[in-house]
């Protein structure tokens, strides 16, 4: 096993629900990190472990090896990355740049086009899907997109946080990710509405699911979070209004294919209209409240409260 220092020094940017949990295994794996977010409270766990911690973006690349971003938006990458005294420019040029974020390809192929005229030659989007869950335990699936030398160099690190998979060049990595959101998100959906129809029949829902675990539907959806239907468990792995952002590019996506999805379209505008109602916070599985709302009386699991952030 090589020495510590002889592991690139890693800028991550982005210290949220994922991003700690990645920067806590790179940590536990002997990494030098230096942190950047803009809420220095949420570092102090990974700085009291002996991560550094930086006051800008720029001071946090200034001699990064290498620089992961985990990041909400177009809006927030664009800062971070081109903004002032963001990642570009500051970094040293022979450094690689990873984006673990979720954006559309179509931005990340525009972002990567003008980080190569920055004179940023190592570049790479790696978004990722396993929730905090797959980010803690080490199992997330990490779909890159880029060049596969770029990869091979990043490859000890990305194995330190789950699996890894090459989809092809710039932009790939997020097209996998939208197929991974739309596919999620629907079956989030068929999930609520078998537990609603149990619960409209007079059946218990917590007992259908047991049921039918080892069946045909059985999956990661079904198994967590038909399980925090069941218990009105609404804490977030993952905030809804991250739903919105992924399954708007998704749809949009397919709209610039010639393609319309109409399952997506309906899944999207129900966690829209949670998130117009201020619920943006709760779990992805809160689409069960909307489909609560639209049917009263019948609820899931009914003499439970719901736990809420």
């Amino acid at each position: 096993m090589p020495q510590r220092n002889s592991r690139p020094h890693i800028a991550f940017i982005g210290i949220g629900l994922m991003g700690s949990r990645m920067a806590g295994r790179l940590l536990d794996a002997g990494y030098v990190l230096t942190l950047r977010d803009t809420d220095k409270v949420k570092c102090q766990p990974l700085i009291d472990r002996g991560a550094k911690w930086a006051e800008s973006s720029a001071e946090a690349v200034a001699e990064a090896d290498m620089v992961i971003t985990s990041l909400a938006g177009a809006k927030v990458i664009e800062a971070v990355y081109f903004g002032q005294d963001g990642i570009i420019s500051n970094a040293p040029k022979d450094s690689l740049l990873v984006d673990m974020s979720s954006l559309a390809p179509a931005i990340a192929r525009d972002n990567h086009i003008r980080m190569t005229q920055a004179g940023y030659a190592h570049h790479l989007d790696a978004p990722v899907s396993g929730g905090v869950s797959g980010a803690e335990q080490g199992t997330l699936s990490i779909m890159i997109g880029g060049s596969g030398a770029d990869l091979e160099r990043a490859r000890p690190v990305f194995e330190v946080l789950g699996n890894v998979f090459h989809l092809g060049e710039e932009g790939a990595g997020q097209v996998c990710k939208l197929v991974n959101q739309a596919i999620v998100h629907i079956t989030i959906g068929a999930v609520t509405e078998g537990l609603m129809l149990a619960a409209s029949l007079g059946v218990d829902a917590g007992k259908v699911r047991e049921a039918i675990r080892g069946g045909y539907c059985q999956s990661r959806i079904l198994e967590i979070h038909g399980q925090k239907m069941v218990d009105r468990d609404f804490v977030p792995g993952g905030p809804l209004e991250y739903s919105v952002k992924d399954m708007d590019m998704a749809v949009e996506m397919a709209a610039s294919a010639n393609l319309d999805l109409p399952l997506s379209r309906e899944v999207l505008e129900r966690y829209r209209a949670l998130l117009d109602n201020g619920q943006g916070r709760l779990d992805h599985c809160a689409l069960l409240l909307s489909y609560e709302q639209a049917n009263p009386p019948i609820r899931v699991s009914p003499s439970k409260p719901d736990k809420l952030p």
